[in-house]
């Protein structure tokens, strides 16, 4: 049912003021020109010793990662470097990550390979492992890596394969992996031979699929073979998380000319999540649909980036797609720039707080006011749109400190949110508070340019582990992932 002016204005006063839950993010708002900004010495922030963040970073004498002093990093896989169990190299272009409780207190990690077009175009494709390849002529997939309790690498394993431009994802509550593709190829385009644009479930558990690919004796047959999940639309996918309570998936699309949109699919009645369940739906089932945004007195809001306050909220009614597949035309060109609310560079989503946080990473000329990113919080309950985190223009992306394009996000069990940037210039991982500021927690020393113009690969995949004791993270560019420990405390 639509929301109505009427009882947006009585909501939004409410809405307003974030999400008041026990452990939430809050009111996130980083306020453009004190981007990267350091907290003022002794300033009561609520944390153990009065200061914001874990101090500077100090450069790292291998050129790897620059960490604050007690912090330091592992090397997990490193493409050229690091095999997989079956002898191939660790594939490259790593991306988006997600963590789960393996045995005997070990970390299970699917890793996105952002890899796109032939295989032929990479030196390190996803291998076509036996059972798991869904297109052949395609270089991207996942992988699943297998950390130990005392931090040592265990293995590395396909977890799919042949799919293209693996970029984000998301977990599940019942302990898959929710891969997507950032593409739109179909079957004779750019020597694909299947049809590509969809989201794919990647199960990394013990006895599982992805086990009988390491010559493991308990495969589950009926889950091997790669099946698109095309009730959830054929787009360029970005990100996805579910709804726990209500079953719905959200979804985002990183695409311009025109700008993409954000998605949320609702499951058909009667249907209950579980372990490859989705891929036992039809292809139309349940309803997709693409947001209609207003403001607090019923004005159309044709773009996110037109929002620029903290606090801003919207309501948010749902538009059902068309053509989810898009055969002929696009999923996002199928509606009239009147009839939804687009975002440019829609990104990262995690779930938490009941709600889904979604980052809108960059707004240059495609959009109708620039900004150097932004997060959102859609709240299910209310069905408003809250913006928690605004960065303005970055004037100098090569100065350390400043900060822009923010991709891949996670919810940190210390307060606040992990994000990785994916913009110019110097490359960080960073933390946001409650109260606005940012603080540094790496910075990317690996320069894969040269001296006199250099160059940093993004950040990417930022996640941690089930006990909270160790954030995972990635560089994009050679393709490392990195597992970073330290003195952890909580940031309010």
């Amino acid at each position: 049912m639509p929301l109505t002016r009427r009882d947006f204005a009585k909501r939004s006063a409410l809405a307003g003021a974030g999400v008041a839950l026990a452990g939430s993010v809050g009111v996130l708002a980083t306020a453009p020109g004190a981007i990267g900004g350091e907290a003022t010495e002794g300033a009561d922030d609520g944390t153990a010793d009065g200061t914001l963040g874990y101090g500077p970073l100090v450069p790292d004498p291998d050129g790897i990662l620059a960490l604050p002093a007690g912090f330091s990093y592992r090397i997990i896989t490193r493409t050229g470097v690091t095999k997989l169990d079956s002898g191939e190299s660790t594939p490259s272009n790593h991306d988006g990550t997600g963590t789960f409780e393996g045995t005997r207190g070990s970390t299970l990690l699917v890793n996105n390979h952002e890899l796109k077009g032939p295989r032929a175009d990479w030196p390190h494709p996803v291998p076509l492992a036996e059972g798991l390849v869904y297109d052949p002529a395609a270089s991207g997939g996942c992988t699943v890596v297998e950390v130990a309790k005392d931090g040592t690498p265990v293995g590395e394993w396909v977890g799919i394969a042949g799919t293209s431009t693996n970029c984000a994802g998301g977990t599940t509550p019942w302990g898959t992996w929710l891969t997507c593709e950032e593409n739109e190829d179909k079957a004779g385009e750019h020597g694909m031979t299947k049809d590509h644009g969809y989201v794919f479930e990647v199960d990394p558990s013990p006895g599982s699929q992805l086990r009988s690919s390491r010559g493991g004796p308990n495969a589950v047959e009926a889950g091997r073979e790669p099946k698109p999940l095309k009730a959830l639309g054929r787009y360029a996918h970005e990100a996805v998380v579910v709804d726990p309570k209500r079953g719905h998936l959200f979804l985002t699309e990183d695409a311009d000319e025109p700008n993409g949109l954000f998605y949320r699919w609702s499951p058909p009645q009667g249907f209950r999540h579980g372990r490859g369940k989705l891929r036992t739906l039809a292809d139309d089932a349940g309803v997709l649909a693409a947001p209609k945004c207003f403001d607090s007195g019923g004005r159309f809001v044709d773009d996110l980036s037109r929002a620029t306050k903290t606090g801003t909220v919207y309501g948010v009614d749902w538009i059902e797609v068309p053509d989810r597949d898009a055969r002929t035309t696009s999923v996002r060109k199928q509606f009239a720039d009147d009839e939804i609310t687009r975002a440019r560079k829609l990104e990262g989503m995690w779930w938490a707080d009941g709600g889904a946080y979604i980052v809108s990473s960059f707004a240059r000329e495609e959009s109708p006011v620039q900004h150097d990113g932004q997060v959102w919080f859609y709240n299910p309950s209310r069905r408003t749109l809250t913006l928690k985190v605004l960065l303005g223009v970055n004037p100098d992306p090569a100065e350390d400190g400043a900060l822009d394009g923010p991709d891949n996000i996670t919810v940190s069990p210390y307060g606040g949110l992990i994000i990785a940037e994916d913009g110019e210039g110097v490359q960080h991982l960073f933390g946001a508070t409650e109260d606005g500021r940012t603080y540094p927690i790496a910075r990317n020393e690996v320069n894969v340019g040269t001296a006199e113009e250099p160059e940093f690969g993004e950040f990417t995949g930022p996640v941690f582990s089930p006990d909270g004791r160790t954030l995972f993270a990635n560089i994009q560019d050679p393709g490392i992932m990195l597992a970073i420990t330290g003195p952890w405390k909580r940031q309010r």
